[in-house]
Parts: structure tokens; C-alpha cells; sequence
């Protein structure tokens, strides 16, 4: 028996107004599955509670196996908690109405491997609600701006990984939802993708979105999320802000742009003549991403 309100005659009756104002709610989740040909059940996450205002952003953390991707299965609304709330922007994701507000980027593309791109972004748009007159505007302009208006004709099986995600993240954020659901973002991502995602969750923060993003690595998801929600073994190990979860423990890092090598010394020698110590010099890994994002034209398509 599912702990959801489906089927209830008026399913938002009873909220309150601060839960209807909320991104996200969650409330002493749980979800188990069946194992051992079905005589007993594996329960994957543990009454996970959480609150997201509208407009933030969280990123769940954890190693592989940790439940996260169950959870943003159930925001999405395409599982139901085996017991507990779950609310998304106010109402069961369950509904119809709220599900054309999520856009969710999966582990795997759900599309047919024999479906060509243009073909597979406009049947998601449209089963999302996109108005008709903007339809085929909307997604030649995705297409673009994931970097494969050339592979437009392309079947997706033809794809490479990082095609695969970049046409992911263009066919979960091409509706412009309210809530934006994205499953291990990075993982397989190419150089061009990079750009594409940091690009795409900042015009979404910027809409007023709200995002979650899940990962097992902090670094993916620091600079784009308010606050973060640790799993481990499907509970809730830690929660807080960045700063919170990750203090400096008075150490500051520099970011420095700019500057050619002579100056580089100098500011290196400076450091150290007032007491400091340089630990290392790293080349930023935001170089790729920098390239691709003032590259002018398509990234060049990475087809197999």
C-alpha cells in the first residue's frame, strides 16, 4: 500500500500553504524492492525527510547505491513510495499536470535507439505540452544549443555517450519545467558537454527553476546547488550548505585569470615573502569548458 495520495477525489485539499509554496517535500520516505524471487524486500531508503523552497537548488550526494537515484525516481513521479509524502511544486508528481513541469534526465535515454533526434526532442516536447505554434522553433533552437542541430537526422543509437547526454539534458530542460531532475549529469559527459550543462542549469536558475541534482562526486555539484543532502545506505548521513557540509578550515583558494607567466612568479613570490606558502600550481580544469563556450560555431559533433 503506497503512502501516496493517489486516487483521492481532491488530492491537494488538505496541504498547507507552505508545503503548496515548496519546491520539494518529503516526509519520513521509504521505498523497498522486491528480492529473493520475491519472498522478501530490500528497503533502499530509510524515511528521508526534506524541504526545498522554490527556486533553490540541492544536490544529493552520495556513493553508488545510496539511494539516489530512487529518490529523484519518485520526484519524478515515475515510482511511488512504498510509504511516506512526497510533493513536488505542491502535488503529488504522480499527476499529469505536475509531470509536464519536471524535466528529468536519466541514467539511460527512455527514447527508441531507432528514433532520429529532431524526431525523439519533438515528440518530448510536444508530450510535455509545448505549444504547437512553438514547437518546431523550440526544439531546432535546443538542438543548437546542446550542440546537435548536425546530428539532428541521426538515429540515437548511432550516438556516443556524450552525444547521448547532451541530447538528455536538451530533452529534459526543452519545456523549460519548473523542476529540473538530473541523474548523474557528468557521467560520460564529453568536453563540449560541459559547457552545455553549466550553461543550461545557470538559464534555468536563472527562470526561477528549481533544480536537483544527484552525484557521487561533491565537485560536480557544488557550484551549482544552495544546499546538499548526503546519502548514504539510503539515509540521510548530512545536510546543509556547501559551506556547511565543506568548511575551508581557514584555507582560501585563488582562482586567477589573466595573468602571463612573469606575473605569475611575481604573485608566487609575493605569497611567499609575506609568510605564505604555494602549495601547487594546477591548470584550471574549466579550460575545455572556457573553449567550448566562446567557440562561436556547433561544437563539432563527436559521432562514432
Amino acid at each position: 500500500m503506497h503512502g501516496s495520495t493517489h486516487g483521492q477525489a481532491s488530492p491537494h485539499a488538505h496541504l498547507h500553504s507552505a508545503e503548496r509554496e515548496l519546491a520539494l517535500h518529503l516526509h519520513a520516505v521509504r521505498q523497498s524492492y522486491p528480492f529473493r524471487l520475491g519472498l522478501s524486500r530490500k528497503e533502499v531508503l530509510h524515511g528521508i525527510d526534506c524541504d526545498l523552497p522554490r527556486g533553490a537548488s540541492l544536490g544529493l550526494v552520495g556513493p553508488n547505491g545510496s539511494g539516489k537515484s530512487t529518490l529523484l525516481r519518485l520526484l519524478a513521479g515515475v515510482e511511488s513510495p512504498q510509504s511516506g509524502r512526497v510533493l513536488v511544486l505542491g502535488a503529488t508528481p504522480a499527476e499529469a499536470a505536475t509531470r509536464r513541469r519536471i524535466g528529468w534526465l536519466a541514467e539511460e535515454l527512455p527514447h527508441p535507439r531507432d528514433m532520429r533526434a529532431r524526431a525523439a526532442l519533438r515528440f518530448t516536447a510536444a508530450l510535455y505540452g509545448v505549444p504547437r505554434a512553438e514547437l518546431d522553433a523550440r526544439v531546432e533552437r535546443m538542438l543548437e544549443r546542446v550542440g546537435l542541430a548536425s546530428a539532428a537526422t541521426v538515429p540515437l543509437g548511432k550516438f556516443s555517450r556524450g552525444m547521448a547526454r547532451r541530447f538528455g539534458l536538451a530533452a529534459a530542460l526543452v519545456h523549460e519545467p519548473a523542476l529540473v531532475l538530473l541523474d548523474e549529469p557528468t557521467a560520460g559527459l564529453d568536453a563540449p558537454g560541459f559547457a552545455v550543462l553549466a550553461d543550461l542549469l545557470d538559464e534555468a536558475k536563472a527562470r526561477g527553476a528549481s533544480l536537483v541534482v544527484a552525484s557521487h562526486l561533491l565537485t560536480d555539484i557544488q557550484a551549482h546547488c544552495d544546499r546538499l543532502l548526503v546519502l548514504v545506505d539510503g539515509r540521510v548521513a548530512l545536510s546543509g550548505t556547501p559551506r556547511d557540509l565543506a568548511p575551508d578550515g581557514g584555507a582560501v583558494d585563488f582562482e586567477v585569470a589573466g595573468l602571463d607567466a612573469a606575473a605569475l612568479a611575481a604573485l608566487e613570490a609575493d605569497v611567499r615573502a609575506r609568510g605564505g606558502r604555494v602549495l601547487g600550481r594546477f591548470a584550471s580544469p574549466r579550460n575545455l569548458v572556457e573553449l567550448y563556450r566562446n567557440f562561436r560555431g556547433a561544437p563539432p559533433t563527436d559521432r562514432r
